[in-house]
């Protein structure tokens, strides 16, 4: 595998894990990382015959191709992409938040409302990028009736039917606020304060 190849190896992996988190639909991911950790797998395992063969004079582009694979498969393998999804998580995060404070300022002074006919709580953004809320840039807006306190939700990883699903929260309502401080007290690996009204859920 020349330097051209492995760059080309680490680039559209970075790609396939953007994608992944941004774009394919959740039926598609567990084709896509089968198929990756499938493909690096037979990398790595060609790249250590090829190490054991050269074992008396190892050169440093075959070390730099094997730490490279056995990285990139780490990275793919280990708790299904844990890593790079959480680094991908935090940076959006951060990158992100303006636009997100900007739309929650929109849901309050009523310029966005939800618009889709056959569910009263979804509201589909109206642009396609930046994607702020992943899985179709959808947010979800709840009114509580009593006390009209607003509770918006930003899919980070979009699910269907009763299957977990994950979000960023912002949440004015105490009865909500309260449900989201047992969960994080609950699984504080999953779940946790982002700042005040903002949190990060993983929901069922």
């Amino acid at each position: 595998m020349k330097n051209r190849k492995l760059i080309c190896l680490v680039s559209g992996w970075f790609l396939v894990t953007i994608l992944i988190y941004y774009c394919f639909p959740y039926f598609v991911i567990p084709f896509v990382w089968l198929f990756t950790a499938t493909y690096l797998f037979i990398l790595l395992i060609f790249q250590i015959v090829k190490t054991y063969r050269e074992r008396k004079n190892i050169s440093k582009p075959r070390q730099i191709r094997l730490i490279t694979i056995t990285i990139l498969f780490f990275l793919t393998f280990y708790r299904f992409n844990k890593i790079p999804t959480d680094v991908i998580e935090k940076i959006d995060c951060f990158i992100l938040k303006n636009k997100r404070e900007q739309i929650v300022n929109q849901v309050k002074s009523g310029e966005l409302k939800p618009n889709i006919s056959w569910n009263n709580i979804i509201c589909e953004l109206p642009f396609e990028f930046p994607i702020i809320s992943n899985g179709g840039n959808d947010i979800m807006i709840y009114k509580n009736k009593k006390t009209k306190k607003i509770t918006i939700h930003f899919w980070i990883f979009r699910n269907f039917f009763d299957s977990p699903q994950t979000y960023l929260v912002y949440s004015e309502d105490s009865e909500n606020i309260t449900y989201y401080e047992k969960k994080i007290k609950e699984n504080p690996d999953q779940n946790w304060k982002l700042k005040p009204k903002w949190y990060r859920i993983l929901d069922y």
